[in-house]
């Protein structure tokens, strides 16, 4: 036996942890793993798999009878055009082996130089729509990736499309060879990177079938648990996906039921921002973008970077923000109890897919209601809402007051008719830090997010006069005139009632003595071996200031690149915080031009005790070139003061302070106001839809009341 054979080549950019055989019980604890997760619908029937395989072949025919037209159209003889070829390639979770009962399919349309995107968007469209199996078909064809989504024959689909510079395609067709890349552009290339990430994934684990198993688990509970959801700022299907291949590499032999406690123990650990990486990045001349820290600096300040493995290398997980970061955290240290004491035989399975108590954690909601009156405009209204609802997050994040805005991933419909028909609503709870007799102005927030939404719309074409979104402050006891009591009531006997979080609150320390990590005594060893220092992270007084080392991937140059513009970006911001408010205190109520005649104080505490602080508002930006301001926000039962009289106000859109008569100029006793962690500040916008303010190409009408929540 040759020295290659005692010392097996296994993926990864490091070594594995452990290549121990599964011992008796992580075998009994992965079948009673596998019958755990067969009530929630995560294994389809082989009737259910031969359909989906039906449908698939359907559309791979009108691919083939489609790209034969388009070539006869343009002039190409009909012996070349019978062989020109043309294939449907599926990628996602279908591909990975791990889709549930009712998913959609990711398809990829793939045709040869003749045939371009102009004619999938039209005459491919326009042969979709003359099947009778199709329902539900639009297109969106200005996104970061262009799609058409549709139903066929009861089965979701999403297509995408991508254009190879062969004059035909094989059925044999590669694509996980970078030559393909030549001579694209950029959607192309986008296009064809979710098939050849699928392909490259399955490639890097060491065990597909025990991978398959613990990403099905690890997707359930994600869901279960509302940090499912890319748009929204978690992680989607392919990042989960590179979380556990990445504790199958460190782990090569494990079962699954190992694998999942493994993964919850690892991720639990990682010093974010550190990237995950499941493979050395690959050197090519190709000239695409791909993510490197120490020549973007926009990638400096990505929060909780997950690399994809196929060349160009991105971030699948660029739309993470603070927030949504420390719930994660939170959720796997959470993930990690749970499977301790699964392993201990004192709880089951079932414990770690038990729904989130959403709606009894927070004290606080905002509710974002989208509405339209017509179906069609429906779907693409509430795509829109839901891709910018992050771009709400963060503006709430932002807010020196707000510890934590958490979205769930959920979204429903009407109550009754009375709210109309179609109508779909968001929640996002708030947790605020606590300092007293201070006054929250929520207004600018909320109209800024309008902003984006309304021009957005109007940019692409797609805003129309029934298109309507609202913002909503509710208290917890509010909530049954938006939800049911079941939605309202799940998870609640599970956790405590009205427990709320916060990034600044003091916790236990994540290397705190735990059964689930103490009884792997050999894992803390190797990690020790192959780490070095977290990166230095600003911490408040509340929270805990020992560094956790882990195994992490990368190098040391790297991590220092990433780390110092976030640090320095931090002290500035801190710096100016905090001499803004001992200099000045609270800014003085302003008239803004246009606004209405009301202005709302939200009493954020549960008291009703009255508070002589000023009322500190940040003043709207004016609208540009003319056009009107977004729709007006409503509120909720409160407290209405009249702030002026309206006839008195000129209609230029101009900041005016109020009079002496109706403010207290007197500044109020401020406490210290801790710095918000501005990391995500220094993102760039989001390449999939543009997030900056733009002049708006539609007339809307501005929020008439402005939401301030009295902290007491």
């Amino acid at each position: 036996m040759t020295s290659q054979d005692n010392n097996p080549k296994y993926p990864g950019i490091t070594s594995p942890i452990a290549l121990l055989d599964p011992k008796p019980l992580d075998l009994e604890l992965s079948k009673s793993l596998q019958a755990a997760l067969e009530p929630h619908g995560v294994f389809e029937s082989e009737a259910e798999l031969g359909h989906r395989l039906e449908v698939l072949s359907k559309i791979n025919c009108l691919v083939k009878a489609w790209i034969k037209d388009v070539s006869m159209e343009k002039n190409m003889p009909s012996n070349m055009a019978e062989n020109v070829g043309g294939k449907i390639f599926t990628f996602g979770s279908y591909r990975l082996g791990v889709h549930t009962k009712g998913a959609d399919i990711d398809t990829l349309c793939v045709a040869p130089r003749n045939v371009n995107r102009t004619d999938f968007f039209g005459s491919f469209y326009e042969l979709l729509k003359e099947q009778p199996e199709t329902k539900d078909l639009r297109a969106v064809e200005e996104a970061f990736v262009p799609v058409i989504k549709m139903s066929f024959d009861g089965i979701e689909l999403d297509m995408l499309f991508a254009r190879l510079a062969y004059p035909s395609i094989p059925e044999d067709q590669d694509l996980r060879d970078e030559s393909i890349l030549k001579n694209l552009d950029q959607k192309c290339v986008r296009s064809l990177n979710g098939c050849r990430v699928t392909d490259e994934i399955l490639r890097l684990v060491p065990n597909v079938e025990s991978f398959r198993m613990a990403l099905r688990a690890v997707k359930l509970w994600a869901k279960k648990r509302g940090i499912y959801s890319n748009a929204l700022g978690f992680l989607g299907g392919v990042s989960w996906a590179m979380l556990v291949a990445r504790a199958c590499q460190l782990y090569p032999k494990a079962a699954p039921a190992t694998l999942v406690q493994k993964f919850f123990m690892v991720f639990s650990q990682w010093p974010w921002p550190q990237p995950v990486l499941l493979k050395q990045p690959d050197e090519c001349n190709l000239q695409f973008p791909v993510w490197d820290p120490r020549v973007n600096p926009s990638d400096r300040f990505h929060l909780m970077p997950i690399i994809t493995p196929a060349y160009p290398h991105q971030n699948s997980t660029f739309n993470v923000t603070v927030s949504t970061r420390y719930i994660m955290s939170e959720e796997f240290k959470e993930g990690l109890t749970v499977t301790g004491e699964i392993f201990e035989g004192k709880a089951a399975w079932e414990r770690l897919f038990d729904p989130i108590p959403f709606f009894t954690k927070y004290k606080h909601y905002m509710v974002l209601v989208a509405k339209s009156d017509e179906e069609d405009h429906h779907l693409e209204w509430i795509g829109l809402v839901e891709s910018k609802i992050r771009i709400l997050v963060g503006n709430l994040e932002r807010n020196p007051f707000i510890g934590l805005a958490h979205v769930t991933p959920d979204s429903y419909g009407p109550m009754d008719e009375s709210e109309g028909t179609f109508v779909k609503k968001w929640f996002i709870g708030l947790d605020f830090k606590k300092v007293e007799n201070m006054n929250v102005d929520l207004t600018y927030d909320i109209q800024s997010f309008s902003n984006t939404i309304y021009n957005q719309a109007g940019k692409i074409g797609m805003w129309k006069q029934d298109m309507k979104i609202e913002v909503k402050h509710v208290k917890r006891k509010q909530l049954d005139q938006y939800l049911p009591q079941s939605v309202l009531q799940r998870g609640r006997k599970k956790d405590n009632i009205g427990k709320s979080i916060t990034p600044n609150s003091k916790r236990l320390s994540t290397d705190t003595a735990h059964p689930a990590m103490a009884h792997s005594k050999s894992d803390s060893e190797l990690l020790k071996k192959k780490t070095y220092a977290a990166p230095a992270v600003a911490m408040d007084s509340g929270t805990n200031s020992e560094e956790v080392r882990t195994l992490v991937d990368g190098k040391q140059d790297t991590e220092k690149t990433c780390d110092t513009g976030a640090e320095q970006a931090e002290e500035t911001q801190q710096k100016q915080v905090t001499e803004h408010v001992h200099a000045n205190g609270p800014e003085p109520v302003v008239e803004m031009g246009k606004i209405g005649d009301s202005v709302i104080e939200v009493d954020v505490s549960e008291s009703s005790n009255d508070s002589t602080s000023v009322i500190a508002k940040r003043p709207l930006s004016p609208d540009h070139n003319g056009c009107s301001l977004p729709k007006k926000i409503k509120e909720v039962d409160i407290e209405v003061k009249d702030s002026g009289d309206s006839e008195a106000r000129d209609n230029n859109s101009v900041v005016k302070p109020a009079s002496p008569m109706q403010i207290d100029r007197t500044p109020a006793p401020t406490p210290p106001i801790r710095a918000v962690d501005k990391m995500h500040m220094q993102r760039l916008p989001s390449n999939e839809l543009p997030d900056m303010h733009s002049p708006s190409p539609v007339a809307v009408n501005p929020i008439k009341k402005s939401i301030n929540m009295r902290l007491k």
